[in-house]
C-alpha cells in the first residue's frame, strides 16, 4: 500500500454497534471519501456467533450499491474477522485495515489468548450472556464522549454477547492481500508492533480506543493515510 481510492467499509466491534463508528463515517464523508457503515448487531445474539457475523456481513453488503474496490476497516474486536469477511464478499477487496483492533488468531479463541480475562468475565455471566462491554472494567470507557445523545446511543446499542463467542475458534481464513494497522490507544500498542513486524504499514496517534467517536476528524485522516498514503485522498 498505498492503494487506489476505495470505498471504506466500516465494521464495528461485535461488542458495540454502528453508533460507535458513525462520527468516523461522517468524518470520512466530510473529507470526500466514499464510506459504508454496517450494522451487525442482530448477528451477535446467539451462537455460532462468528458464523452468524460472517453471514450478516455478506448480506448487509449485498444490499449496498457498491461500485469499484472496497477496503474493510475493522474496529476493536472486529479485527479477527476481517479475513473471513473479505472471503465472503464477491466485491473487489483491496485491503484490510485494522483500526485499534485485535489481530487474527486463526483457529484460536479469545479465551485461548486471554485466559485470565476470560476467567474474570465468566464470573459476571448471566443466563449465558456476557455483560455489556461498557461494564467490563471499573472505569467507564464512554466517559470521554461529550455528546450525551451519542453516549446514550452507544450504550444502548452495546449487546449482551453470548459467552460462547469467547470460546469459539476464530475463522481459519488466509488473507494474502495488503493489510495495514492504525493504532489509536496504548492498549493496542502490541498489536501495532506485531503488524509492523509482519511488514504492514502502521499509522498511529496517541488518542484512545473510542477516538473514532470523540475525535473523528484526526482518526479519519489517519485512516486515509493508511489506505491511500500520506498524500492520498
Amino acid at each position: 500500500m498505498p492503494v487506489e481510492a476505495v470505498t471504506a467499509v466500516l465494521v464495528h466491534s461485535p461488542y458495540l454497534g454502528p453508533a460507535s463508528l458513525r462520527p468516523l463515517a461522517d468524518g470520512l464523508a466530510a473529507l470526500g471519501h466514499p464510506t459504508v457503515l454496517l450494522d451487525l448487531q442482530p448477528s451477535v445474539a446467539a451462537a455460532p456467533v462468528h458464523q452468524r457475523l460472517i453471514g450478516a456481513f455478506a448480506d448487509a453488503l449485498s444490499d449496498e450499491a457498491l461500485s469499484g474496490p472496497v477496503a474493510l476497516v475493522g474496529h476493536g474486536a472486529a479485527g479477527p474477522l476481517l479475513p473471513a469477511f473479505a472471503e465472503a464478499l464477491e466485491d473487489d477487496v483491496r485491503c484490510l485495515l485494522y483500526l485499534d483492533a485485535d489481530l487474527p488468531t486463526p483457529g484460536r479463541a479469545w479465551r485461548d489468548e486471554r485466559p485470565d480475562e476470560y476467567a474474570a468475565l465468566r464470573g459476571h455471566v448471566r443466563d449465558g450472556l456476557l455483560p455489556r462491554w461498557t461494564r467490563w472494567s471499573g472505569t467507564d470507557p464512554l466517559a470521554g464522549i461529550a455528546d450525551d445523545a451519542l453516549r446514550a446511543e452507544i450504550t444502548d446499542e452495546a449487546p449482551e454477547v453470548p459467552l460462547v463467542f469467547l470460546k469459539e475458534p476464530r475463522p481459519t481464513v488466509e488473507w494474502t492481500g495488503p493489510s495495514a494497522y492504525a493504532r489509536l490507544s496504548a492498549d493496542h500498542r502490541a498489536d501495532a508492533d506485531a503488524a509492523r513486524a509482519l511488514g504492514w504499514p502502521v499509522t498511529q496517534a496517541d488518542l484512545h480506543h473510542l477516538a473514532v467517536a470523540t475525535d473523528p476528524e484526526p482518526v479519519a485522516r489517519l485512516v486515509l493515510a493508511a489506505l491511500l498514503g500520506p498524500t492520498g485522498g
